[in-house]
């Protein structure tokens, strides 16, 4: 398995359910574990990232501070809609460091992922970096 920075692979974060400027949604996808998107609080939150083709994924890695639970949703159209469930996690707490957890998505073929942080252990959560191996 091959890991990759999903900037490689020409994704782009597409929709984020809330937007701190400071912390902007790309810093998700940036491959660096120093920045960050950051929640403005409530839960729901949610982000979505596009494949500009179907990518077969079997591991996506989470480093993220006070995530709770975890689902992740995938669909193959063009579209950002229609998605189904693959994969729900819940996170330790890790207090003062990051929280580093792979997921197995068992080679499921995407080009959206849907990350749905249903709980935190705080009123922000933070992702650090989402990354993918095929």
């Amino acid at each position: 398995m091959i890991e990759s920075s999903v900037t490689s692979l020409g994704a782009k974060v597409v929709l984020v359910a809330s937007s701190d400027e400071n912390h902007p949604p790309e810093n998700i996808i940036d491959g660096n574990t120093k920045t960050f998107w950051m929640s403005t609080g409530m839960f729901p939150q949610e982000f979505i990232i596009h494949f500009p083709e179907p990518t077969n994924i079997g591991t996506v890695t989470v480093d993220s501070y006070n995530v709770k639970h975890l689902k992740i949703e995938k669909n193959t159209s063009q579209n950002a809609s229609q998605f189904e469930p693959v994969a729900e996690k819940e996170f330790e707490s890790t207090e003062g460091h990051l929280q580093s957890n792979a997921i197995t998505l068992n080679g499921c073929s995407a080009t959206h992922l849907r990350f749905i942080i249903t709980a935190g252990y705080d009123h922000f959560v933070s992702v650090h970096r989402v990354s993918v191996k095929n």
